[in-house]
């Protein structure tokens, strides 16, 4: 037996150095999207490791001044609206600014979440002092273009995206579906990072009697959920001709929209004996989540989706499309419903026949808590953080 106690041992290994990252992002808390949220998680994540934060973001009107405290500095840049996302904003072109403060103040790395004129400055600017760069594929702009009448763009967001991506040192990307989508068409240097949940956050435990009672359901009611920005892309009105479908077969189902955006007047006159919630966050969202019982995801825009996750840790049965997070996470019939991309009718059958069956809709439930289980947002710092440290620790950086 050694004489060494555990504690004794772990002082022989040294301690990882800690690194200086600045974390280049046109959207952030309190924003709501899945790239604001899976950025904060890293931020969080990276913080809680001891590693040095800067966080460079277009200030948006309700900021006072940047937030400054041991180890994390803000650093808030002139934003302007997206056009297509009017509550949302993008940085403007800063790359003069972030040459002279990384001059001052040089970041071992700096990782870029967005690819917008903020993203591009920070690209430039890192590259001319020789920092190791790393970027995020978050968001399908190239996919969203033919919905919002300008598809004849396409080529030319894919060639800016690709020259953007391929001038980093790294290019994360949530599947490997995706990953290999991206591969066709030239993009290079692609790791897979996938996405988290907290699983304490979204869990069955915070099912609510009171709330599903003020939605005019009873305990044989099936809940019909779907989150998300109500936006075209999304393509919402096939969750509300799902729902449609079951309600013309008599089944007890309920339909939940959370979430809100350009389409939700238009949607609430598709559907009006559908609830329409608004934006939820906290502890009200997670009882939404949990509340319910299926969740309708029929998006084809998304690069990952974490609602799906969100959904699967709330104890849900997800019936969605062959893509992004749930062609990852989802085995039919097993965790979820996993439905031929395009097949609308599919949905609506998965749907009913997870309904009919409370057999199957109780396995599905327990499965896809467990798989999300084994999704925590620990594993995905730990991947970033190590990515993060190969790129500073090359030899040479060109």
């Amino acid at each position: 037996m050694s004489d060494f106690d555990p504690l004794q041992i772990d002082r022989f290994y040294p301690a990882q150095s800690s690194l200086r990252i600045a974390v280049v992002t046109e959207t952030y808390p309190p924003d709501i999207n899945g790239v604001a949220h899976t950025i904060s998680k890293i931020v969080e994540g990276l913080k809680a490791r001891g590693h040095t934060l800067m966080l460079v973001r277009p200030k948006h009107r309700m900021d006072g001044l940047p937030l400054m405290e041991s180890g994390f500095q803000e650093v808030l840049v002139r934003g302007a609206p997206i056009p297509m996302y009017k509550q949302l904003r993008m940085g403007l072109p800063a790359q003069g600014a972030l040459h002279k403060l990384w001059l001052k103040q040089r970041p071992d790395l700096v990782h870029i979440a967005t690819e917008g004129p903020l993203g591009w400055s920070a690209a430039r600017a890192a590259r001319k002092l020789n920092i190791p760069t790393s970027s995020d594929f978050r968001t399908n702009f190239h996919a969203y273009s033919q919905f919002y009448g300008f598809g004849w763009l396409k080529g030319a967001i894919v060639s800016y995206m690709r020259k953007f991506h391929n001038s980093t040192h790294c290019t994360m990307v949530p599947t490997q579906g995706l990953m290999a989508e991206l591969s066709k068409i030239g993009f290079e240097k692609l790791m897979v990072v996938p996405r988290g949940v907290d699983t304490e956050h979204f869990s069955p435990a915070y099912r609510s009697a009171q709330l599903r009672d003020s939605w005019g359901v009873t305990a044989d009611t099936q809940v019909l959920l779907s989150v998300g920005r109500l936006a075209v892309e999304k393509n919402l009105e096939t969750v509300i001709r799902c729902y449609q479908s079951l309600r013309a077969q008599n089944l007890p189902v309920k339909l939940v929209i959370v979430g809100d955006g350009p389409l939700r007047e238009a949607l609430e006159k598709m559907c009006p004996e559908a609830i329409f919630s608004g934006q939820k966050r906290g502890r009200e969202l997670a009882e939404y989540y949990a509340s319910s019982d299926l969740f309708i995801f029929p998006s084809l825009t998304e690069t990952f989706g974490n609602v799906t996750i969100e959904a699967m840790a709330s104890g849900l049965a997800v019936i969605a499309y062959d893509h992004a997070a749930a062609g990852q996470l989802i085995q039919h019939e097993q965790n979820g419903m996993l439905i031929e991309a395009n097949f609308e009718q599919g949905l609506s059958l998965a749907a009913a026949a997870v309904v009919n069956d409370p057999a199957l809709c109780k396995r599905i439930r327990e499965q896809a808590r467990q798989t999300a289980v084994d999704h925590d947002w620990i594993s995905v710092v730990n991947k970033t953080e190590g990515i993060f440290r190969s790129l500073v620790e090359q030899p040479a950086i060109s």
